[in-house]
């Protein structure tokens, strides 16, 4: 699920291999898994804890058949909800309701469409919707999941108590390496503990905010007896938060600002695509929110763009910057591995606006003629001298390349 904190707390191999890295962090996994920023669809933002069996295969040939797949979306995650019990050996129990031929039948289905298939748990005794944690369970939930044929786990931090992150989210790590099959982790603790300054030899991305929710700039916040027990805030409002991380990012370790929200609720279409533009220059993971069942033309447009797509995954691993900020104007970059740059003008404001930027900027000299090319128009401007601008509209973006 998009990590729903109900309460915050109180307070195959794997190799590491020795990096300089900002913050103090010393080493990071190079196990191969996560070189770009992972892609794929997750349940909980449009379903909850509604999911079962044949609503998650109908997703998996959508997923298949729709282009989807193709177009890089290679993780097929169910969130919280599958769970039920734990037996008298304490194995998680599988709801036998929703899911009736069981996980490991689910899995194998997943794959045979040419997909990698993710499953949720959680750090404490509980998961956010109520569901038996792996808290003491750790070592034997990892060997369930690679049993089953799990590729990726979504590891959220509902119901943690006291625990140390870092020692929670390690203790993980260290069971799924022991259980010998190869499994993204995806860390969900909601920023609280700063992760990018110790997460990077521990999972493979970590989210650095509490959950998003599908609007402009909402935020929304809900106490009981003094203790904070919501937080939701739109995606303008997680973009902000996202300033000054980018030197802890790169390939197999990424900062996760948490799943899409393009075609979910309140977002009007440019608002759908700034939002998308700015997950792929931020090197974000790229996971679907949405229902893609029931997916209008204009969405499935936006979420197929492969130009757009290729910034993100872009093998240099470079998370984007934003290198200027003129209020509700903003310039953001991201350096490429062929050397060109991708850039996005955002415009805030509630009217049109013309955003402009120079070479230097975005890190080229400035006595450079070079190519522009408009991403989402997938038309070449032509070749400039200096600096570029373009009108934006309202909520909106343009994406360009520079080379």
């Amino acid at each position: 699920m998009t990590c729903h904190p109900r309460r915050l707390p109180f307070s195959p191999v794997l190799a590491l291999v020795l990096l300089v890295t900002p913050g103090g962090a010393a080493s990071a996994l190079d196990d191969g898994l996560a070189r770009t920023p992972p892609m794929g669809w997750n349940s909980w933002n449009a379903l909850r804890l509604d999911i079962n069996e044949d609503l998650v295969k109908e997703v998996v040939d959508v997923l298949a058949e729709e282009g989807l797949r193709d177009a890089g979306y290679e993780y097929l995650v169910i969130d919280d909800g599958w769970q039920f019990a734990r037996d008298d050996e304490g194995n998680i129990v599988v709801d036998p309701k929703k899911f009736p031929s069981g996980i490991k039948a689910l899995a194998d289905y997943v794959h045979s469409r040419g997909l990698k298939f993710g499953l949720y748990s959680d750090a404490g005794a509980k998961t956010c919707g109520g569901f038996p944690g792996s808290l003491g369970h750790e070592y034997q939930d990892a060997r369930t999941y690679a049993a089953w044929g799990v590729d990726y786990l979504k590891y959220d931090w509902c119901h943690s108590g006291n625990q140390s992150a870092p020692d929670s989210y390690a203790l993980m790590r260290d069971a799924l390496k022991e259980a010998g099959r190869p499994i993204v982790l995806s860390i969900c603790e909601w920023g609280t503990s700063k992760p990018w300054l110790w997460a990077r030899d521990v999972g493979h991305l970590w989210r650095t905010t509490f959950d998003i929710r599908p609007c402009w700039d909402c935020g929304q916040q809900a106490h009981s007896k003094g203790v904070l027990i919501e937080n939701f805030i739109g995606f303008t409002k997680i973009l902000d938060q996202q300033v000054d991380l980018e030197s802890y990012a790169g390939p197999g370790h990424w900062n996760d600002p948490d799943m899409l929200e393009v075609g979910n609720g309140e977002l009007t279409h440019e608002e759908n695509r700034a939002h998308f533009s700015l997950w792929c220059i931020l090197a974000a993971p790229l996971m679907l929110g949405n229902d893609i069942r029931d997916m209008a033309p204009e969405v499935h447009a936006i979420l197929t763009n492969a130009e757009v797509i290729a910034v993100n995954q872009d093998p240099l691993g470079r998370q984007g910057r934003k290198v200027r900020d003129d209020g509700d104007l903003e310039v953001w970059s991201k350096e490429l591995a062929d050397g060109s740059r991708a850039v996005v003008l955002f415009n805030r404001s509630e009217s049109e606006a013309d955003i402009a930027f120079s070479w230097p900027e975005i890190g080229l000299p400035e006595y450079l003629s070079l190519r522009v090319r408009d991403l989402w128009q997938q038309e070449d401007k032509g070749t400039f001298d200096g600096s570029y601008s373009a009108p934006v509209p309202s909520h909106g973006v343009v994406m360009l390349a520079v080379r």
